[in-house]
Order: C-alpha cells, then sequence, then structure tokens
C-alpha cells in the first residue's frame, strides 16, 4: 500500500482503501485498480460508528418479563443484558422449541446477502449451528430471479448454471447488433456482486458495445435504465406489459414469415401450440400488435417495426430481473424465450437471449476461475422448506396448504425465527402485513450490527462484529479475483463475531465439538484458504500461503471462458448436448407444467393481465409503483451511512415523478410527499423529472422502514416502498414474489413532516 494507515477491505460493492485513525475507520475509498470504484464504500465509516449500532446484547422487555404480548414487536423498549444471561436464554429457549415442538419449529430462512466474507457469512454460521443441534426449516428460492430459478428448469435448464454461462458483452460487441432490453440495463444495479466484485467492468463494456455500434433499446419506464452514452431507443410500455409487446412482437415475425422454422423444428418443441395462441385460434384473440399496442401503451407501427429489425439482424433479448419481479412474472421469461427461439439465434455469437443482464457488475463480464473454499454447513435432519417470499402466509397461516412446483405442501408451525444477515423488513412485501405475522412466533433472536425494523421487532438481538471488525477474505460468486480481509479496528461496543457466539452456545446445549471441530476462527480460515489453493493448483493457479496472502493485495485470476456464448453446445450438438428438460430441448410448450393445470401458469406463454390493474384498483390509484436497487448502498445495507444520506431528499428517500403528474398535483422538487393505497402508505422526498415515464413513480428499495403507529395505516415516515406492495405471489407454479405490480396515489404532504427515527436505537429500560 502507498499509505501505511490505508488497509484493504472487501465488500459486495467492491474492494476498498479503508483509512483508521486512532482506531476508527474515518474513511474508505475504491481502489486504485478498479476502473469504476463504487461510491458505496463511503457508506462504510458512518455505518460503523453510528448512532445505530447494537452495542450490547438486548431483550425485548415484554419478552424478559414473561408477557411478550404486552407490546407489539417493534414497538416494545429493549433491556440491555450481559452476553451470559443472552446466551443462556437462548440456550433454554432452543432446547424448550426443539424438546416440544421438534426442530421443525425452527424457522432459520436467513435470507439476505450479509457481508462479503467467506468464513464469517451469516447464513452458512448460523446453519452450521443450527444443523448440529437437529436442524431447522429453510427457505427456498431468492427475492431477485425467483421465476427463473423455477420455471426455466422445465424449459431450458437450471438458471443458476445459465447465470454462469451467459454470453459475453465482448462477444455482443464484435457480433451483435442489436440489443433489446427489456427492463433496461441499469448500472446502479452494477455496482454489486455476490460476495464482491474485485473490478467493475460494467460501464467499460457497454462503452465497448456503444462504440463498435451495437444499437440498444431500452424498454422501460425508466429513461435512466440505460447509459446514456448508449444512445438507446427508448420505449416506455406500460408496467407489467412485457409478455404482451414480446407476443405482438412474435406475431409479427410469425405472420410475416420471419420466423426460423428450421431452428424451432430441430431446437424445441411445443412450437404448435403457440402458434395457435399467437394467431388467436386457441382463444379467439389474435396476439397481434393491435393488441398489445392497446394494453403496452406503444403504438402498433413502432411494434411492427421492431420485430422486423429484431429479425433483420443479430440480435440479443436482454430481460431484467425486475421484469419476472410483477405479477405472473414467469410469463415473460417463458415468452422471451420463445421469442428469441423463433428469430432462430440462440447458441450463435451475440445472438439469443439473457435474463439476468446487469442483476449484478459480473453477469456476461466474467466468471470465477473455480470454487472457492468455503465453511462446511453439514447436513441439515429437516426436510421442510417454504418459497422465499412465503414468510408472512407461513407466520399467519400454520399448518394451511399451498401449491407450489405441482405438489401440495403444508406451512410448518414455526415457533422460533433466527434471522441473520439480512433484513425482511427491507426486501418483503407489504410490511404491514409482515409486521402482523412477525407478532405470530414465540421467540425471534435477530443476529445484527444496526438496530434496523427486523432486530427492533426481535425478542433477542445479539450485536455482532462487522466485516472491518474481523478476518476473513473476500471472493465473489462471480468474481475471479481474491481479497484478504484483514480485521481493521476492534469491534464496536460488545459486539462479538458470530463464530465465538456460536461456539459459546453449542458448549451450552452440549455440541461444542460437533460445531467448532475443535478447530477457532483463525484454524478455520487457514483450514478454508487451504482448501482454495488445492483448487488453484488444480486451475494451474499458485495462490500464496495464508500469511503472505491476509497483508498483501488482491489477486486477479483470468476469465475461464473469455469468448463464452451461451448455449453454443446445444446449437451445435442438440443431441450430445441435451437441455436438462424432459425433452432435451427448449420446451416451448411444457407438458409437465400443463399437467400441473394451474389457473395463473399454463403450459404455455399466456397473458394474464396485472392483478391491480384487472380489479379496476387505477381509479383511485392511477400511478404505477416502480422500485429497484439503489443507487447509494446494496439494498438496506448501510442505509445510515454518509453516501446513502447524500442524496436523500428532506432526510427522505426520493421519488421520481413525472412533471406532469407533479403538477397536477402540485408537486415541486424537494416537497415531502406522502404516497399511498389500500395496504399502507409512506412518506418521501419529489425529485421531479422527465426521465421517468408519466404515469408512474419510482422509488428505491432499502430506506429502513420507519413506521408512525400512531399515523392512518403505520405510516412510514421514511419511503421503504414495501409498505405499497402486495403480498401475491407471481403463481402457483414458483410462489415468486411479485412486488412489482403494485398501484399508488401521491400527493403534497401538508404540515410539519414528522422526523426520521430510522436510524435511532429503540427505547432501553433498566435491567432487571
Amino acid at each position: 500500500m502507498s499509505n501505511h494507515h490505508k488497509k484493504i477491505t472487501a465488500s459486495h460493492w467492491g474492494v476498498g482503501l479503508a483509512t483508521i485513525e486512532d482506531g476508527r475507520i474515518v474513511a474508505v475509498e475504491g481502489h486504485p485498480d478498479d476502473p469504476a470504484a463504487s461510491p458505496i464504500n463511503a457508506n462504510i465509516p458512518g455505518s460503523l460508528h453510528g448512532n445505530a449500532r447494537v452495542c450490547r446484547p438486548a431483550i425485548r422487555k415484554s419478552w424478559l418479563n414473561g408477557t411478550p404480548g404486552a407490546v407489539p414487536r417493534g414497538q416494545d423498549s429493549f433491556v440491555e443484558v450481559s452476553w451470559d444471561r443472552a446466551l443462556d436464554l437462548i440456550a433454554k429457549e432452543v432446547t424448550r422449541v426443539c424438546e416440544t415442538h421438534g426442530n421443525t419449529g425452527i424457522f432459520a430462512g436467513s435470507y439476505g446477502w450479509s457481508s462479503a466474507g467467506r468464513f464469517h457469512h451469516a447464513q452458512s454460521q448460523l446453519k452450521r449451528f443450527l444443523n448440529t443441534i437437529g436442524g431447522f426449516v429453510r427457505s427456498e428460492g431468492n427475492y431477485s430471479y425467483n421465476t427463473a430459478l423455477g420455471l426455466m428448469p422445465h424449459i431450458v435448464g437450471p438458471f443458476r448454471t445459465h447465470v454462469a454461462q451467459a454470453t459475453r458483452w465482448s462477444v455482443v460487441a464484435k457480433n451483435t447488433d442489436l440489443v433489446v432490453l427489456f427492463g433496461g440495463l441499469a448500472l446502479r444495479n452494477t455496482q454489486v456482486s455476490d460476495g464482491g466484485v474485485t473490478r467493475h467492468r460494467a460501464t467499460g463494456t457497454m462503452l465497448a458495445c456503444a462504440e463498435a455500434g451495437v444499437d440498444f433499446v431500452n424498454i422501460s419506464p425508466l429513461r435512466s435504465d440505460a447509459l446514456e452514452a448508449l444512445e438507446a431507443e427508448w420505449i416506455a410500455a406500460r408496467p407489467g406489459s412485457d409478455t404482451a409487446l414480446m407476443m405482438g412482437l412474435a406475431h409479427t415475425v410469425l405472420t410475416e414469415g420471419l420466423h426460423d422454422l428450421d431452428f424451432l423444428q430441430k431446437y424445441t418443441v411445443g412450437f404448435d401450440k403457440i402458434d395457435a395462441y399467437l394467431r388467436g385460434t386457441t382463444d379467439g384473440t389474435p396476439k397481434d400488435a393491435d393488441w398489445a399496442a392497446d394494453l403496452t401503451g406503444v403504438e402498433a407501427d413502432a411494434i411492427r417495426a421492431l420485430a422486423r429489425r429484431m429479425a433483420a439482424g443479430r440480435t440479443m433479448i436482454s430481460v431484467a430481473a425486475g421484469v419476472q419481479r410483477g405479477d405472473y412474472g414467469e410469463q415473460p421469461m417463458w415468452m422471451a424465450v420463445t421469442l428469441a427461439a423463433m428469430l432462430g439465434q440462440i447458441g450463435l455469437p451475440g445472438g439469443g437471449y439473457t435474463v439476468g443482464y446487469g442483476v449484478n457488475a459480473n453477469i456476461g463480464n466474467i466468471e470465477r476461475l473455480f470454487r472457492w473454499g468455503t465453511l462446511p454447513q453439514g447436513q441439515n435432519p429437516v426436510r421442510d422448506y417454504i418459497p422465499v417470499a412465503m414468510i408472512s402466509e407461513m407466520l399467519l397461516n400454520p399448518g394451511g396448504t399451498y401449491s407450489y412446483q405441482g405438489q401440495k405442501r403444508t406451512f410448518p408451525d414455526a415457533r422460533l425465527v433466527w434471522w441473520a444477515g439480512g433484513n425482511p423488513f427491507h426486501h418483503h412485501q407489504d410490511l404491514n402485513r409482515l409486521h402482523a405475522a412477525f407478532q405470530r412466533p414465540e421467540t425471534i433472536i435477530v443476529n445484527e450490527v444496526n438496530w434496523t425494523a427486523t432486530a427492533r421487532h426481535a425478542d433477542i438481538v445479539l450485536p455482532v462484529a462487522a466485516a472491518q471488525e474481523r478476518t476473513d477474505f473476500g471472493a465473489g460468486k462471480s468474481d475471479s479475483g481474491l481479497v484478504p480481509m484483514p480485521q481493521l479496528v476492534a469491534p464496536v461496543g460488545e459486539a462479538r463475531v458470530e463464530y465465538d457466539i456460536y461456539a459459546d452456545l453449542a458448549a451450552r446445549l452440549g455440541t461444542a465439538q460437533a460445531f467448532t471441530e475443535g478447530k477457532s476462527s483463525e484454524e478455520w480460515l487457514r483450514e478454508i484458504w487451504d482448501a482454495t489453493c488445492a483448487r488453484g493448483r488444480e486451475a494451474g493457479c499458485d495462490l500464496p500461503d495464508w500469511d503472505e496472502f491476509i497483508v498483501g493485495d488482491v489477486i486477479h485470476l483470468p476469465d475461464p471462458s473469455p469468448d463464452q456464448v451461451f448455449l453454443a453446445d446445444y446449437r451445435a450438438d442438440p443431441v450430445a448436448h441435451a437441455l436438462p428438460t424432459p425433452s432435451g430441448r427448449v420446451e416451448i410448450f411444457s407438458e409437465t407444467i400443463a399437467g400441473f393445470d394451474l389457473p395463473d401458469c399454463k403450459g404455455h406463454p399466456t397473458w394474464f393481465p396485472p392483478r391491480d390493474q384487472a380489479e379496476g384498483k387505477a381509479r383511485d390509484f392511477p400511478l404505477f409503483l416502480l422500485s429497484g436497487q439503489p443507487k447509494t448502498r446494496l439494498h438496506s445495507q448501510l442505509d445510515n451511512g454518509a453516501y446513502s444520506m447524500s442524496l436523500k431528499v428532506a432526510g427522505r428517500e426520493p421519488v421520481l415523478i413525472h412533471p406532469e403528474d407533479a403538477r397536477q398535483r402540485g408537486i415541486s422538487g424537494g416537497d415531502v410527499v406522502e404516497m399511498y393505497n389500500e395496504r399502507g402508505r409512506c412518506l418521501a422526498g419529489a425529485r421531479v423529472t422527465d426521465e421517468i415515464q408519466k404515469g408512474c413513480v419510482f422509488l428505491w428499495t432499502g430506506a429502513w422502514y420507519d413506521p408512525d403507529f400512531s399515523a392512518p395505516q403505520a405510516r412510514d415516515r421514511h419511503g421503504n416502498p414495501n409498505v405499497l406492495t402486495h403480498d401475491l405471489r407471481t403463481s402457483e407454479l414458483t410462489q415468486s414474489p411479485a412486488a412489482h405490480s403494485a398501484l399508488v396515489e401521491i400527493k403534497r404532504f401538508e404540515g410539519a413532516p414528522p422526523p426520521v427515527e430510522a436510524h435511532d436505537p429503540p427505547t432501553f429500560a433498566p435491567e432487571l
């Protein structure tokens, strides 16, 4: 390092150099080798040393008093206690639940990004601990692209594998004429990547495409969802209408004879079914450009012109993850594959389709060379699970039944919930409903760095060390770099490393040997690093030993497939490289899904109008609510940091509103506004801009939930969009979140707005 008081660290948003003064982190800047380092690093100092830091173990007062229902979770005060008392209480409660209800009474979904370290990974640590005491009920899938996870195996193959196999942008730059972006490609999302990113490449690869003459079409309500330098044509289709637009394009391709029948016959099954559906033979409604125009707000001639343009040259169809997070989100995924198959370019360099470009920094840019070492979680003896977005249903309806992947399943009866490394009061839908659901368990334990809303809804809160307060190494799931993460500062207050917390708990429960295997954190780190080095040698890379690595700099490894083309092997030989689908081919029609006989996901792509629109709610709530990954943080992480705070408006999350919509409501830039519908309401700060489509408002996700329980609908004071989203699923097939289908109204807030309290600690009572 050029400056002796700057030390390296790693986060999901990149490598940072931290400045340490008097035992505190005072600044974190990007690594000089990173061509587009993320400014999110600037959130670290203020959040680690902020007012919201959890400093001591804390117990909810009513729970500690033995009257847990006296004050609702989320509204109670806390009592700070010693570590010994907190761990004794947890050991007693875990034992009681296991003996009385069995381990199916423990739910530990713990969905979230936690921190970038390979060893101090919150979910891995918690799951390893619980597996040693008999297991737990888990969650399956993710909020980001769950419909793709659940649908794609039926029609193409496992989506997680396909993300890693995405066609490289360098290939697009060399071979592609046109990229059609359904849902855009927001570069703010590419600041982050699961586990970390060592070099931010997305902006550079986008610029390389522009310089090579690749044309882009941005189909999104936000013009800024495509990099300005791309000079993308902006088609502002009505939110939730992507499937209809794709069908209008496909109808033109079909009826004008622009489809590749040879490809369809050789590489797909079931095209005759979608052919009949598009022509209207099966239901009397042709899905032509005029039909699509009525649903999308895009002119029919523009739809026909785009279809012809897509068929005339090498076209890449890109579908953003946000597109499938709306009602019936499986349908745009399936229809995108179908449209790409009709064009016949799947498996060609720069052609076909990709779901997930822009989800993170690395998709289409690089992949890891080999799998890193990891902490073994062990085997979970409990086989039960829930789809990831069904937390409220599980808690509110224990023993209830639901349909999932063609099966009838039963919700477990969760008596104890343990959350580590995540914040459901950020990412889950309909937070008022979640608040009610969180009143149901007998005990909730949360490990946290800060007093988020999830911590405030707990009975026992354990203060844990932040990533910069412990030793680890960073290595992304899709990034080919390794980052030393030496401990930079001591943990704040009485915060502890989670491994040591679980080791002490395991000792109380008689499972210490099973959990620790007699090893310290340092010994585990060395073992995991040795495993990483062994895999590196197999891949032809010699890595330094642990002592040399941990005091060094980033290690950059090569991309294992820099010229990768998605499904090129399948196109070259569909027999030798048959897809892992029932037919071995792309299933435009799925006999399996058709056999499930679901009301909301048929055997081929189908148009369903979004629920709120179909129910006529636009009369009272005329604006489409859009929400997405913020520019200023990763989801809700470090929301109280300096960079996150710097772009808030009047201390609240900014909401984008079109000038005409603002004029009609008497709203000016900088005003505090109230957004509301039948589910909830929140305050936000208005930013008036023509970069958003008229009739839409856009509110970033991740503002810490700040309910005012004395206000109507427990109005959120800070600007969390999930007080407005519905908690319905995309379909019975995948049970995915469908939060991007909400309608709202917005008005100027009159009078003095209430102060935001999200970044303050709760009220503390004396220890009993």
